[in-house]
């Protein structure tokens, strides 16, 4: 009986032993599981970049796929396969960039020739002075400009998306943005705007001494008429703005942010600067662009740069129809230094919090580094470049 017990007893505690062994082994597996969990790279913070707005990133995974696997490592290079794939996303951003261009220049001139072509064959009599002056000062040529802009930056924006596989829908969706900040945004961006007209001013300055100009738009006559006058504030404050957020902020934000965000944002301002396709727009474009992608990626939402750039070309047109002269004139621009100052006070503020995204040694091997080879965005920013230096040294 007692080596019956005995017997028993073994058995029990052998089973407790394997029981125990199980126990601790299977400890062990969800140990090294989590922390090989813990090891890998976050798929929107994959660089482990504590300085990007994370929340503003896409999965990783669509550009590197072993990312999700336990305890993997990105390479300070990127491989063949990841380089192609990001090389995919500057592409789509690049060749839209042309496309839109395209768009909004050269068929805008196509279309201007046909309608200037129907006009000579019903006024046979009228000279071509005659005929520039009537399109220019009526409502033709600008409400020609705001539906080619509008086709141009919405439906370039939308074969991005498309090509892209992003959502449109993604880039409304505001995080932390209140009237309060709205109001700081629109101050700090009157001070950019201040600066990149002093800074214009001494460009034009250096110019001129050489013979050129940087003005190339002759906007005498334009629009004088009630409805084309109405077209082109409508066109300018309200259509132009979102249109060019949901390009620029929109869309090639989104595709030149894969892998590394400043890049990014410098991207997208430079182009924003080349669409404008003059000297003073493109500095005050390039700076606005910077600070108009920076909150963007803040705020992972399009609202708040589409308000700043309605306030500012606002303010700018308003300031355009005013003739003040003496007095009042002194008065403005008090104004507005002080008005700049306080702007000046808010962006210190904002960028105390918020600094611009850093590059990680990782990230600075794939965005200008990859850019720099990518056909579609040395295509846009070449051609671009060529014709606004083109419009600056043909006007000598």
């Amino acid at each position: 009986m007692s080596d019956f017990i005995s017997e028993e007893q073994h058995h029990a505690e052998v089973a407790a032993l394997n029981h125990e062994i199980y126990r601790l082994t299977k400890h062990i597996k969800d140990k090294e599981q989590e922390r090989a969990l813990s090891e890998m790279p976050d798929p929107k913070d994959p660089f482990n970049n504590p300085t990007e707005y994370h929340d503003y990133n896409d999965d990783y995974s669509e550009v590197l796929p072993p990312i999700k696997t336990p305890a993997y490592k990105i390479s300070l290079e990127p491989d063949y396969a990841e380089r192609q794939k990001i090389k995919h996303f500057y592409a789509i951003g690049g060749w839209c960039a042309v496309l839109q261009f395209a768009a909004s220049t050269f068929a805008a001139v196509v279309i201007v020739l046909i309608i200037r072509t129907l006009l000579e064959g019903q006024n046979p009599d009228a000279d071509n002075v005659s005929i520039t002056t009537y399109m220019k000062g009526s409502s033709i040529l600008t409400s020609l400009n705001m539906l080619i802009y509008i086709a141009a930056n919405v439906g370039c924006a939308m074969i991005g998306f498309k090509m892209a596989g992003v959502k449109a829908s993604s880039l409304v969706k505001t995080r932390d943005y209140d009237v309060g900040k709205a109001i700081q945004y629109c101050t700090a961006a009157m001070f950019i705007w201040l600066v990149s007209v002093y800074i214009s001013l001494g460009v034009e300055d250096i110019f001129t001494k050489y013979g050129y100009s940087t003005e190339v738009q002759d906007m005498d006559g334009y629009a004088v008429t009630k409805l084309g006058f109405v077209i082109s504030i409508v066109y300018t404050c309200i259509i132009a703005p979102v249109t060019e957020e949901f390009f620029f902020r929109g869309m090639l934000l989104k595709v030149f942010s894969k892998a590394n965000q400043r890049f990014a944002v410098f991207a997208t301002a430079v182009f924003f600067g080349l669409a404008h396709g003059n000297l003073p727009q493109f500095l005050l474009a390039f700076l606005l662009g910077l600070f108009l992608a920076h909150i963007t990626l803040k705020h992972g939402s399009i609202i708040p740069s589409i308000v700043v750039h309605i306030f500012v070309n606002t303010f700018v047109t308003v300031m355009g129809e005013l003739d003040l002269s003496g007095d009042m004139e002194i008065v403005l621009n008090l104004s507005l230094e002080a008005l700049a100052a306080f702007g000046l006070l808010m962006l210190l503020i904002f960028r105390s919090k918020d600094k611009l995204p850093a590059t990680t040694p990782a990230q600075s091997k794939r965005g200008f580094a990859i850019a720099k080879t990518t056909v579609g965005v040395v295509a846009a920013f070449t051609i671009q470049t060529a014709y606004m230096l083109f419009l600056v040294f043909s006007k000598a």
